[in-house]
């Protein structure tokens, strides 16, 4: 499993506001992801709110707008699974490369809980259900916390 030799991140999102954006294509993984990052939203102490959008494609564009209007960081969230075209790598492609372009234009963390699958299972298996591997929500909402954190200590001089 990929979730192997993860770290274990303490957060504090005291302070921090979030948006978790998320599609809505296989909705089962993807509601399991949501409750992940919700609940340790939640357990940090970050205010959020939850965006849906159609998809993973469309994921970019609708974390740039929240963070530029004031988020702190977004949790990006949805579910690509390879069929029989390239549709697959085209959509993942899109939506990694602009979610990472979203990162470095606004200076902001964007949380990657985007999973890109060969079957549902693999979803079934790292979307924080019950019987589920790895919670990738919980991993994806910890990160953008973490970083948060560590931009905010960087801008503030405090880092070292």
């Amino acid at each position: 499993m990929s979730g192997a030799g993860s770290p274990s991140i303490a957060v504090d999102g005291t302070g921090l506001r979030i948006v978790i954006v998320a599609g809505r294509w296989h909705d089962v993984i993807t509601d399991g992801l949501i409750a992940g990052a919700a609940r340790v939203l939640e357990a940090s102490g970050a205010s959020f709110s939850l965006v849906r959008v159609p998809g993973s494609f469309e994921l970019p564009v609708a974390c740039k707008v929240a963070l530029e209007n004031g988020a702190d960081a977004v949790v990006a969230l949805g579910v690509i699974i390879r069929g029989g075209t390239p549709h697959f790598e085209y959509v993942s492609a899109a939506a990694t490369d602009g979610l990472t372009r979203v990162a470095l234009d606004t200076g902001k963390p964007v949380g990657f809980g985007v999973l890109t699958l060969d079957d549902e299972q693999q979803g079934l298996d790292r979307a924080g259900l019950p019987g589920s591997k790895e919670d990738k929500g919980e991993e994806a909402a910890s990160a953008a916390i973490a970083t948060a954190q560590v931009l905010r200590a960087l801008r503030s001089g405090s880092a070292g």
